[in-house]
């Protein structure tokens, strides 16, 4: 079986489905639960950033208020003994120009960040145009334009603004205290992580989503290989029972498919007794009337009267051919044939010679890949039926043989008149012929097609018919390969 189909047929089984359920269930319940639990800590972690952001806001106020309250000439006294103030790390020049900052990406915690500051230097000392952004410490640049933090020397803020081997973000504030200076002062954030979002995709959630989803799928295969075994020998037994294969099904199990089991062995002994007794009654009827229907034959020769004689003659012989019609679809189709390995193509040539001995004409085409497992006579008759009725109606049968791993087909095509679609479905009823010039056909009680069809379906297949469109009747012969 090819692996597409396969898969597809694993998909429709009843573990396939459960495994899928239980793998959106399990992996939606994960996402749903991370994202409550994302969404609480966001909040809480928007709120512990607002906390922390106003006391650092206060410090930088502080730091700044107490800058530009010293004179000019004391300020770059002073700017040293600034880098460790008020518990927090800070990093103060006076620049003659605006440093370019390259900042890191936006974030919705970084705005508050920058929101709270903007806030606190607007109500503390009224400064409205502080320039607030965030930078990574390699590509800090500090002084001018030209010089990184990484090059000064390492007593010019390494120790306040560089925490190796982690890179925490830069907060970096930019304020014009006169037309030719720029206050600028730079602090890190209270951890290396404190800006980072979440996310409910992170690395480790989705190893978590994983390893939880995994766990519930091999859990959910092991107890459902265990539950499901029963209902799938359960299966296979109903399908030999219908090819003809009694033998009783173990209930084991869980209780429900313990009684499933005891029910199934009692419907199948049930319809076993019903085939005996059938095969028992029939060999019963004919029995009893062959010795009946030969003494009124006997009886019947003795009369005097010809048109008499003739017409229970008739009646008899036809009551004679009905008793050996009905035995016959009885035997024709027995079920008790056991099931082996059949080379289809030896039966279909073995057809074709004897056909052709009377001037038939049979033309074959195909090749069986794989000998197919039925039973072997019940086999020969289904398809030599079938060639029969092709040659009868058609003058010549064209057999078509066409074979893969799942399934065999072979289709007879004939060049006679066809059957009007109306009456295709009553040609499988016993004793219904199709009118023909040769209406007289010898040992025909239109049983073929009845017998054929029966055959194919004890074998889990079909036969089917459909006018062909360029004249005939195509009879095909369809049976699974299991």
């Amino acid at each position: 079986m090819a692996p597409s189909k396969r898969i597809k047929r694993w998909l429709q089984s009843l573990t396939g489905q459960i495994v899928i359920i239980m793998t959106v269930g399990v992996a939606a319940a994960q996402l749903i639960g991370s994202s409550i639990w994302l969404h609480q800590v966001e909040a809480d972690t928007r709120q512990n950033v607002r906390e922390v952001s106003k006391h650092m806001a206060f410090r930088i106020a502080a730091t700044v208020s107490y800058f530009t309250s010293l004179p000019q000439n004391y300020r770059h006294i002073v700017i040293d003994q600034l880098q460790d103030m008020g518990g927090t790390r800070f990093f103060v020049t006076l620049n003659r120009e605006e440093i370019a900052i390259n900042p890191i990406p936006d974030s919705p915690l970084k705005d508050i960040v920058k929101q709270e500051v903007q806030t606190t230097l607007a109500q503390q000392l009224g400064i409205r145009d502080a320039k607030i952004a965030f930078s990574s410490p390699e590509d800090l640049h500090v002084i001018n334009n030209n010089t990184r933090l990484v090059d000064l020397p390492e007593r010019w803020g390494h120790h306040s603004l560089l925490v190796k081997p982690l890179t925490p973000p830069i907060i970096v504030i930019q304020i014009p205290i006169n037309d030719s200076d720029w206050l600028y002062l730079a602090s890190l954030m209270p951890d290396p992580y404190f800006l980072e979002e979440t996310s409910p995709l992170s690395r480790d959630r989705i190893f978590s989503l994983i390893i939880s989803v995994t766990t519930v799928l091999l859990l959910t295969l092991l107890i459902l290989r265990r539950t499901t075994r029963p209902l799938a020998i359960l299966a296979r037994a109903a399908e030999r029972f219908g090819q003809g294969d009694f033998k009783p099904l173990r209930e084991e199990g869980a209780l429900e498919v313990r009684h499933t089991a005891q029910a199934f062995n009692d419907m199948q002994a049930r319809i076993q007794r019903y085939l005996d007794d059938r095969e028992r009654l029939f060999a019963s009827i004919s029995h009893d009337l062959k010795t009946p229907i030969t003494r009124l034959r006997l009886r019947a020769e003795m009369l005097d009267e010809e048109p008499v004689r003739d017409a229970m003659v008739r009646d008899l012989e036809d009551l004679d051919m009905l008793v050996k019609g009905a035995i016959q679809s009885v035997k024709e189709t027995d079920i008790h044939e056991n099931r082996v390995e059949i080379n289809v193509m030896r039966y279909l040539n073995d057809i074709q010679s004897s056909a052709n001995q009377r001037s038939e004409t049979v033309l074959l085409n195909g090749t069986l890949k794989h000998p197919f497992i039925g039973k072997p006579l019940a086999i020969r008759r289904c398809l030599g039926n079938l060639v029969d009725n092709a040659l009868f109606y058609g003058k010549r049968a064209h057999i078509f043989v066409e074979d893969s791993e799942d399934e065999l087909s072979i289709r007879i095509c004939d060049d006679g008149p066809g059957i009007p679609e109306t009456k295709i479905n009553d040609m499988f009823q016993p004793y219904t012929r199709l009118a023909s010039s040769d209406s007289s056909r010898p040992g025909s009680m239109g049983l073929g097609l009845s017998i054929a069809r029966n055959i194919a379906r004890a074998h889990g297949g079909e036969v089917m018919l459909r006018n062909r469109e360029q004249g005939g009747l195509e009879a095909r012969l369809w049976l699974p390969r299991h």
